[in-house]
């Protein structure tokens, strides 16, 4: 009897980023794509957030391989923290593989048994399954599907796509590869669903090459366009238009920059000559004559544009004629940093478009739900496991698949975690395997349920008081009176209630005098005691610090 087929979301199933999956048959496992998801507000001080890998790495041995479906960030961006703990080779296409390579080597973690170049149409094997890329139409070049044929069937997973019949590479999406593909039955379509609310037809990325043009055209001063680093098809219409109007292109932002260059060495990036510029080289231009692409297009605190926009930029500041295009779709959650950053652009005499108030300054790169449809059509699945998006993303999707004939007990709306086993039976979910999100804060990995965290949302809600105590080695009593200071906890004015808190302690301490206390008793003591005072004369709760000094 064949071995069940296993899907196995890790991430992006639920949520917007760290995509990642896993498909187990017998003793062989392939994983598809290793990304990582920005930090909401509530996850203080944390850089970045990651798959968690813990049932991969209970299972190491099976493991067979990480296939890479396109160079994004939420699709490749874990894989410096994942591979030093996995050890497993990664197999990319092109861009993506450039991209990958230039990450690993900034975390000196570059192996070259384990990055390995793929290619469209040429099988891997990976145990008793092999894998075959193919080519889909998204925002970055080279973005990829992916068929998997194992020993329960064929199951294809589209990555991020959208159907684009003049994109700005000219690779459109190989539709007929992908029937032929599918001309023996496919056993499991997984398939985009970031953008299955949107009515009708994704459209061209040669919509924006349009608008793009026509304002770096009309424009009657410098022109600065945010958009994701690693959109090079944007860059691409900007060179482009900028030789047209016959303006000077410069690049900002770690990122970006390191993305064009990878982009240029490889050959997806036409650079007309003498237009793209470093910004010394350009900023005593005429305005007119200038045009800056860089990040920020999602109010990231660190990024070129909301740097400029803060007035922290250390060689730009707005001026008064300055055309601001946010070209790129806010991000749930990001929408009120984004706000602010158009306002700040906007009190500084900059004129701000974005695709609230100008249209096809930015379209997204995921199939809409006519695209979604074609492409249910197109492979006519057996079963159906929507991916990439928020619950109610996966919903809609699934909602499509059914309308389009995928019987409604063969669609399957999967979380992060969970489980759902294929065989000849039928599918069923029969797990959920704790998968929760992993922080990444500097060089350090925390779990969620970390103290570390814990604490850190403490104190920023409430603040601290550290209290320090002279006692006597000998018979435990107070030397002197104890020391309290506070931070994040009340206005230094307010010193009367601090002194009010040390004479509590103080009281509090000396009934109990007829006994030796020892540190941690004392320590103890303290902050049931002043918790208790403090909480009652202000109803809030700072993390209190003793700190006991014997002598």
């Amino acid at each position: 009897m064949t071995d069940p087929l296993r899907i196995i979301p890790l991430g992006g199933l639920g949520e917007i980023g760290k995509n990642m999956m896993a498909l187990e048959c017998g003793d062989d496992i392939v994983i598809i794509d290793c990304g990582l998801m920005f930090p909401e507000e509530d996850m203080l001080g944390v850089d970045l957030v990651i798959p968690d890998i813990s049932y991969l790495e209970r299972n190491l041995k099976k493991l067979r391989g990480i296939l890479i479906t396109h160079g994004h960030e939420d699709h490749t961006g874990a894989l410096p923290y994942v591979l030093p703990r996995l050890r497993v080779p990664v197999y990319a296409v092109g861009l993506a593989h450039g991209l990958i390579q230039t990450k690993l080597r900034e975390h000196r973690q570059l192996r070259d048994s384990l990055l390995q170049m793929a290619e469209p149409g040429v099988p891997i094997q990976l145990g008793a399954m092999r894998a075959e890329f193919f080519r889909v139409c998204h925002s970055i070049p080279d973005a990829m599907g992916i068929a998997l044929t194992t020993p329960q069937g064929l199951v294809i997973h589209t990555g991020d796509f959208k159907i684009d019949h003049t994109p700005i590479d000219g690779k459109a999406m190989d539709f007929q590869h992908v029937a032929r593909l599918c001309e023996n039955g496919l056993l499991l379509l997984c398939s985009d669903s970031t953008y299955a609310e949107v009515p009708g037809f994704t459209k061209s990325e040669a919509v924006v090459a349009d608008a793009l043009g026509r304002i770096i055209r009309e424009a009657p001063g410098r022109v600065v366009i945010a958009t994701f680093a690693s959109l090079i098809s944007r860059v691409q219409v900007a060179l482009s238009a900028s030789e047209q109007s016959g303006r000077k292109m410069a690049v900002l932002g770690r990122s970006m920059v390191e993305n064009v260059a990878t982009a240029t060495k490889m050959g997806y990036l036409q650079v007309p000559q003498g237009v793209l510029k470093q910004w010394d080289q350009i900023r005593d231009l005429p305005p007119e004559q200038i045009v800056i692409m860089t990040t920020g297009s999602q109010g990231e605190p660190t990024s070129g544009l909301v740097r400029i926009a803060n007035k922290r930029h250390e060689d730009i500041r707005i001026i008064p004629g300055d055309t601001v295009v946010l070209s790129a779709s806010p991000i749930p959650g990001n929408e009120t940093v984004i706000s602010r950053t158009i306002d700040n652009l906007a009190r500084q005499g900059a004129r701000v478009l974005s695709t609230r108030n100008a249209e096809a300054v930015h379209v997204h790169g995921h199939a809409s739900q006519e695209d979604l449809k074609l492409m249910l059509r197109v492979t006519q699945p057996k079963y159906f496991v929507p991916v990439h998006g928020e619950y109610r993303h996966l919903l809609a999707h699934s909602e499509l698949a059914q309308q389009v004939g995928v019987p409604t007990e063969n669609v399957f709306v999967l979380e992060d975690g969970y489980v759902l086993e294929l065989d000849e039976d039928g599918g069923k979910v029969v797990d959920q395997l704790a998968c929760g999100h992993v922080y990444v804060d500097g060089l350090q990995l925390w779990d969620p349920a970390s103290t570390v965290l814990r604490d850190r949302k403490m104190l920023s809600m409430d603040g601290m008081v550290l209290v320090v105590l002279t006692i006597d080695q000998k018979s435990g009593i107070l030397i002197q009176d104890p020391e309290i200071v506070s931070s994040g906890f009340i206005e230094a004015q307010q010193h009367d209630l601090l002194a009010s808190g040390v004479k509590a302690l103080v009281d509090t301490i000396e009934q109990k005098s007829d006994t030796v206390l020892q540190s941690d008793q004392i320590r103890t003591l303290v902050k049931e005691t002043l918790g208790k005072f403090l909480y009652t004369q202000t109803k809030r709760r700072p993390m209190i610090f003793p700190v006991v000094v014997s002598v």
